[in-house]
């Protein structure tokens, strides 16, 4: 089974004939974000193999709330939906633009990293061309008939408002689950989210309040990860010199740069998560929270902008009315008088409390995998879990069931606890995609390198294959543990 060769034209993929509505699917996928669309599109070109995939909201979004003018994708643009499985594919970045005839430019802007709203632009153009897209479905339940020998999948389509219209019933002899990720509101801050009248939101939603939020007197920016940092330098361009009343805290020691030496973003290869899915759950489970700065710290660009627009607030005299303090956790938060917000603070190294009268805040607190109990509700009698009752994944992104099952549940950046910090990271999207196509249909229609990082990360695993030096006369000898 080989990807069909590129179209010579930009037109739209033909797509395949019609269907008995109730035949079983080869694949239904659930949630269409990057990572399925990836596996779309790459899917795409195998004319045997029948998907679809549903998608609850009306159309593709990637974080319409931090497409920031200016913010960049933290990956370079190969990290696109299909470049480094199949550079040859239709769906790549390059085509996209192609298809815009902004090809040219794009050479001469000589962008790696591209802007996120283009990369946003660019898989909404995928997601408006790829076949078997169903979005406006919400699916509601997952079932395993033993009796079929399918997956039962049920699901409610929406109308244009969002109410339900009509159900369904689709069968299918594999799933796979890309559901993504919700905002994570600290337990703390959740009452004054939900309260009447205070401007409290999420980062996720920061641009729908950003008026609202330049309004305020006092605005005070949760959280020192990417989003804090961008959010903040935004709000600082957009406030008048001297009358700035920021306030940046963050739980981390530091306002620390995120781990991007060329060595250290071998972390996001597939030799790295192999090696990490190969070790004992609780090597894994340190080493998650260990390499914070592999993937939650600040684009060193970011930060460099920061301290220059704070630095040219400097040149008439004076400071600017920015304060920022890393190792701060927030206790507690409260209403005070009618419309503002009293936050409670420790000083995680001082081991000090303050508290922080403040007009506005965003939480840039992240996003946390969102929970799929409910929707595999059907399914947890076949479920194998670990140690910590999380759902066990094998190497090739399955969930590992019951024998008596015999359709495959695939998870896409929902392993996180298993094969570490690439799981949520865009440049293994089109790897990982190639991997499932792989493992589904038992060929290899993607063939995929065996090596990819020159850090060999175990001593037990040496790669298997390692080119030799054209005209290199010594030979390596492989790794041997001491016994």
């Amino acid at each position: 089974m080989t990807p069909h060769p590129v179209p010579q034209t930009a037109s739209r993929p033909t797509l395949l004939p019609r269907r008995d509505p109730d035949a079983p699917r080869d694949l239904v996928g659930i949630g269409i974000g990057p990572c399925n669309l990836s596996l779309a599109a790459l899917a795409q070109p195998l004319p045997e193999l029948d998907a679809v995939f549903y998608e609850q909201r009306p159309g593709f979004s990637w974080h319409p709330g931090l497409l920031i003018e200016g913010s960049t994708i933290q990956v370079p643009f190969l990290a696109d939906l299909v470049s480094l499985a199949d550079p040859t594919s239709p769906w790549s970045f390059l085509n996209y633009l192609r298809t815009r005839e902004r090809l040219f430019p794009f050479y001469f802007a000589e962008r790696f990293h591209i802007e996120r709203a283009e990369y946003d632009a660019y898989c909404r153009w995928a997601a408006r061309n790829l076949p078997g897209l169903r979005f406006g479905h919400q699916v509601d339940a997952v079932r395993w008939s033993s009796e079929r020998a399918l997956f039962e999948v049920d699901f409610t389509q929406l109308d244009a408002e969002g109410e339900a219209d009509a159900l369904g019933r689709a069968y299918t002899r594999n799933l796979v689950l890309g559901v993504g990720t919700v905002p994570h509101v600290p337990a703390p801050l959740k009452p004054m989210v939900d309260a009447e009248g205070l401007p409290v939101v999420h980062a996720a939603d920061y641009l729908d309040h950003r008026e609202e939020l330049l309004a305020a007197g006092h605005i005070t920016v949760v959280g020192s990860g990417q989003s804090g940092a961008e959010i903040f330098l935004d709000l600082l361009r957009r406030r008048p010199v001297g009358e700035e009343r920021l306030h940046w805290i963050g739980r981390s020691p530091a306002f620390s740069p995120m781990e991007y030496s060329k060595l250290g973003l071998e972390h996001f290869t597939p030799d790295y998560t192999r090696y990490f899915h190969a070790l004992a759950e609780p090597v894994r489970d340190r080493l998650v929270g260990a390499q914070w700065q592999l993937h939650k710290a600040v684009d060193a660009g970011t930060l460099a902008a920061i301290h220059d627009e704070l630095y040219r607030r400097t040149l008439n005299g004076g400071w600017p009315d920015a304060v920022l303090t890393p190792g701060v956790r927030v206790r507690t938060a409260g209403r005070i008088a009618s419309n503002k917000i009293e936050l409670h603070l420790e000083h995680l190294d001082e081991s000090s409390r303050s508290r922080l009268a403040t007009d506005a805040v965003v939480l840039a607190t992240g996003y946390q995998q969102r929970p799929l109990d409910r929707l595999l509700a059907g399914l947890d009698p076949y479920m194998r879990r670990d140690a910590g009752e999380r759902p066990r994944i094998d190497a090739d992104f399955r969930l590992v069931l019951d024998p008596s099952v015999t359709g495959s549940v695939y998870v896409q950046n929902a392993e996180l606890h298993t094969h570490g910090v690439g799981a949520p990271d865009l440049g293994l999207a089109a790897w990982r995609g190639a991997t499932i196509l792989n493992s589904l249909t038992g060929k290899d229609p993607y063939p995929l390198p065996t090596r990819t990082a020159f850090t060999t990360f175990g001593l037990r695993e040496p790669h298997s294959t390692v080119p030799q030096a054209r005209h290199s006369t010594q030979r390596l000898t492989p790794l041997v543990e001491e016994k």
